[in-house]
């Protein structure tokens, strides 16, 4: 299966992409991490693509095209992937079909802002291991101290209310079109987000008819 995931930051693309990818045994081709290792590396695309990224707005699609165009020529790609984070324009789905990739599905996450924005905003990482945890979810034993080294969390900087809010106003502007350009080619399904992980799956999966 070629799937595309879609939906707000925060929907749980990722999550929903790692358990798809295991049941189909397609790779995840999660643009946030490709663009995770740019940065980590100190690539330019990397450092230009990160200072996009702190202020809450979208990588430029010539950017994104040229580094997905890299990433589907290869060989773990030809019996099928998912993509978790590209297209999120028109411009960029355009540039997909002008590549010839043919798409079978794409999935549509919703979930409600309002609780895009307590997921998020809750999120606290480790300073020093980078362990993850939630304050509602998943909280630490001691307030902003990691169980696991002992160190200060802190709040990404694409996690700060403000950071959150502008994702999101992006997000309604620019992406959101897609859902009607995937919809007007008979490719669109909508899985309703839930709070628990494995009802979203369970839903995930009933929209896609896998078993």
């Amino acid at each position: 299966m070629k799937l595309i995931i879609v939906g707000a930051p925060g929907a749980g693309k990722g999550t929903q992409a790692a358990i798809l990818a295991d049941t189909l045994k397609v790779p995840t081709i999660s643009t946030g991490a490709v663009l995770r290792k740019e940065i980590a590396d100190g690539t330019e695309f990397g450092k230009t693509a990160d200072s996009y990224i702190k202020a809450g707005n979208l990588v430029p699609d010539e950017f994104m095209v040229e580094l997905m165009k890299d990433r589907l020529s290869r060989d773990d790609c030809q019996n099928g992937f998912i993509l978790d984070g590209f297209p999120r324009t028109v411009k960029q789905a355009e540039a997909l079909d002008e590549m010839g990739v043919v798409i079978d599905k794409v999935l549509d996450i919703e979930v409600a802002d309002e609780k895009i924005v307590m997921r998020l905003s809750g999120r606290r990482e480790c300073s020093s291991c980078r362990a993850t945890y939630h304050t509602s979810y998943n909280p630490p034993k001691q307030a902003d101290i990691c169980d696991k080294c002992g160190a200060d969390l802190t709040v990404r900087e694409d996690d700060k209310p403000e950071t959150i809010q502008n994702r999101l106003n992006v997000y309604h502007e620019s992406t959101e079109p897609l859902i009607d350009f995937y919809r007007k080619k008979g490719l669109l399904v909508v899985a309703q987000g839930q709070e628990e992980v494995t009802e979203t799956t369970k839903e995930v999966f009933r929209v896609l008819g896998i078993e």
